[in-house]
């Protein structure tokens, strides 16, 4: 692979990053408080939002591309109009640092996951709190929907990833396989897998149809196992200290890519399939042109 354009993003952690469904865009977002909007491909600072008062942990665009939701230390939930950045709203609710936010294929509801051991879902448009799960004991780390959007899927301390209808938040079922926390989920883009990573070192892919795994992949080194499949959803790209793992789907395969950080906190491909680009400890974003 070539060597990655480096950019020094932000004053403290990177902690997202995430690339628009335009390709034109890379979205960051910072242990400094602040979101960060970078043109692709000439990686030059479009924007920078300020509104948190505390770290800025997860970013989700809507499927129209024209809110950013983003999650904060500070306990709340703000949505941005997007590109311009004018603060929307802010969604006020949880009790502790909201960990990761996503929304709905058909952009009308919004789930957000916290320390605070819940998953609440929220009418995008009005921004009303419509339910709250909370069947989680401990700390909640991932929540997505499923690419249907009849299901919301979280995880957390406890290594249980809990299956939720929505917008009601009833309890469905769970999928046990992990044995301690579990940090990361994210579907491939045809829906066929959901793919976990957790505290145990191991990278899990479920099928989407019955929720059985399909495979499980050791991962060696330590680190934080954000994840991020390929556009083709042949690959899967995994955060480690010090390098970034991208594992074959159909085989397990293995490449390495080092890097010069211990923490690699975020990956994301492009959706054209012609970056990836990954957000670290050292406050940088890496870059790599892969076609």
């Amino acid at each position: 692979m070539k060597q990655p354009t480096i950019i020094q993003a932000h004053a403290h952690y990177v902690n997202r990053v995430l690339f628009t469904a335009d390709n034109q865009t890379l979205i960051s977002a910072g242990l400094d408080n602040v979101v960060k909007l970078w043109s692709v491909p000439s990686w030059q600072l479009i924007r920078t939002l300020e509104g948190h008062e505390k770290s800025v942990n997860t970013l989700a665009p809507s499927p129209d591309g024209k809110i950013l939701a983003t999650g904060s230390t500070d306990t709340t939930v703000k949505l941005w109009s997007f590109p311009s950045g004018e603060l929307h709203k802010t969604l006020k609710g949880h009790k502790k640092a909201v960990t990761a936010v996503d929304i709905s294929p058909d952009g009308t509801l919004l789930a957000s996951a916290s320390y605070d051991a819940t998953v609440r879902v929220w009418d995008l448009d009005s921004g009303d709190e419509l339910a709250v799960a909370g069947g989680h004991k401990k700390n909640v780390t991932a929540a997505v929907f499923s690419p249907d959007g009849k299901s919301l899927l979280s995880a957390g301390l406890g290594g249980e990833i809990l299956l939720w209808s929505v917008p009601d938040t009833e309890a469905t079922g769970k999928l046990l396989g992990h044995e301690t926390a579990v940090g990361w989920l994210t579907f491939s883009p045809d829906g066929r897998y959901l793919a976990s990573t957790g505290y145990d070192q191991m990278l899990k892919l479920w099928s989407a149809e019955d929720w059985e795994i399909v495979r499980n992949i050791e991962l060696k080194p330590k680190g934080t196992y954000p994840i991020s499949f390929s556009s083709d959803g042949k690959v899967i790209a995994v955060g480690a200290d010090y390098k970034v793992l991208l594992f074959a789907v159909d085989d397990g395969t293995l490449e390495e890519v080092p890097i010069k950080a211990k923490g690699v906190y975020s990956v994301a491909f492009s959706p054209d399939g012609r970056w990836l680009a990954s957000g670290s400890a050292d406050k940088k974003i890496r870059i790599w042109e892969l076609v």
